[in-house]
């Protein structure tokens, strides 16, 4: 039998290996058999009666835990079984935490200690009271949100007209009076004031991890900041397909929505918020990647997300006030539903592994529906300022993508006067590329966008926004 989660082989007694029956009592239980090699022969042990009278002592002593210890005979040698129990307090060695995972021993430090502690008292990181807080750090325009998206579920029936203090204490996320952190994340003025992982990272690379163009960051609650991190992806982060039925224009996000919004509020609800590490989104030209903080429970390995499973979150009090407002369901089917979506926009398969001590989530998108613009063989380098003119419509074969490039560039001005740097950024390049200054000056001549400074056309403030008439272009195609 090889070494597993219940089983470990030793040739001989080492005080050292206190650590292995600290790491079984505070997992499931387990034994430790003196007297074989790695491969799980029979060796013996020498100083069998010795060990017979001390081990008793010393292990209760040291662990505070009572093993059984039985001599038992193999291939005519004397072999020692120690065995421990699953312990429904936490254990320790001189101070220190260890735990049985798979055939390791590992000692638990940092976030993984707080958890396990307070799993073994009955808690986990959410329902802890946060004695710093206040009522007056709840913002009531996110209990409104939560509110308005609570009714279309009629999950929280006649919860409206309670005031904020008997809402929470209703959700179960205040006790006597006293804010517990999942209200903190929920609902807080400023979370980060009080949890520095209360946070979400958005960054759009080209093809390789170096190649980072822009990024933002998003520091909210989780009640605002799931719609604003699906907004600022759309708006920012993503070249859209454009098509075209009669007099309507049609734009098709590169991921479906619902894919992403199943994404995030996994890895919002199941953080390890205790970590202070930020969620991580990074865009590439041909994928997205989504990773949060937070190991999968033992039993739930990283390739049976995809199958049906029993929902397990992290944080019991976020998943709970999250099912009443409709923002999921309690059967863990979140994959399965950004899985579906995906199938359904005819993407790949997401795929979902652990990473870095956490998750991590990867949606991909067939080479075929990659917007040539970022590609940096169709963007050759030329020198000089955007501000020259440039003859020719806007619609004319000044370069293979410069038709594309030229509706990317009206879509991405749509929201907001951008500056070339912005621009470039949006469209995936690294430079201020010769197709990119021409297909601005082209739509400048055409005046479908002007600049922000029309007199200092080199100024460091420049920026450039939608006339009217470049307005209407894009609304009507």
């Amino acid at each position: 039998m090889p070494e597993d989660q219940t089983t470990e082989w030793k040739t001989a007694w080492h005080d050292d290996h206190l650590k292995v029956l600290c790491g079984f009592a505070n997992a499931k239980g387990g034994r430790l058999l003196l007297g074989y090699d790695d491969s799980g022969k029979a060796i013996g042990v020498s100083d069998v009666k010795r060990l017979l009278e001390e081990l008793p002592q010393k292990i209760p002593q040291l662990l505070g835990i009572t093993p059984s210890i039985q001599l038992l005979s193999a291939n005519g040698h004397d072999t020692l079984e120690i065995r421990v129990a699953a312990s429904t307090v936490p254990i320790s060695l001189r101070g220190r935490y260890y735990q049985r995972n798979g055939s390791v021993t590992k000692e638990l430090q940092g976030t993984s200690l707080n958890e396990f502690l307070l799993h073994k008292s009955g808690l986990t990181w959410d329902a802890v009271i946060e004695d710093r807080a206040s009522f007056d750090d709840i913002d009531p325009a996110a209990i409104q949100r939560f509110l308005a998206d609570a009714r279309k579920t009629d999950r929280l029936p006649d919860s409206e007209t309670l005031p904020i203090p008997e809402l929470l204490e209703k959700l179960g996320l205040a006790e006597n009076g006293r804010l517990k952190r999942a209200a903190i994340i929920l609902f807080g003025k400023d979370p980060l004031r009080f949890y520095p992982g209360v946070s979400v990272r958005l960054g759009r690379f080209l093809d390789n991890d170096p190649d980072l163009r822009f990024h933002e960051i998003i520091e909210d609650n989780l009640v605002n900041s799931l719609p604003e991190i699906l907004e600022r992806l759309d708006r920012k982060f993503f070249i859209k397909t454009i098509r075209f039925e009669g007099l309507h224009r049609y734009e098709t996000p590169p991921y479906p929505r619902e894919a992403l919004r199943e994404a995030f509020l996994n890895a919002l609800v199941h953080k390890s918020y205790g970590s202070g590490i930020h969620i991580q989104c990074r865009v590439y030209d041909t994928r997205l990647t989504l990773w949060n903080e937070g190991k999968l429970p033992d039993d739930l390995p990283a390739e049976a997300l995809l199958r049906p499973h029993a929902s397990k979150p992290r944080n019991p009090l976020l998943a709970a006030a999250c099912f009443k407002a409709g923002y999921i369901d309690a059967w863990g089917r979140g994959i399965e539903k950004m899985t579906h979506a995906c199938e359904s926009a005819g993407l790949p398969t997401p795929t979902f592994e652990s990473n870095s001590g956490g998750v991590l989530a990867t949606f991909t998108l067939h080479p075929a529906s990659v917007e040539p613009v970022a590609s940096k063989k169709n963007t050759p380098e030329v020198e000089g300022p955007v501000e020259g003119p440039v003859e020719g419509p806007v619609e004319g074969p000044v370069g293979a993508e410069s038709g594309a490039q030229s509706r990317a560039i009206l879509h991405a001005l749509a929201h907001e006067p951008l500056s070339a740097n912005d621009l470039t950024a949006l469209l995936g390049l690294k430079t201020k590329t010769g197709a990119f200054k021409r297909s601005v000056n082209e739509l400048i001549d055409a005046k479908l966008i002007e600049r922000t400074i029309p007199n200092k056309p080199n100024s460091r403030l420049q920026k450039y926004r939608l006339t009217e008439k470049g307005r209407k272009k894009k609304l009507g195609g």
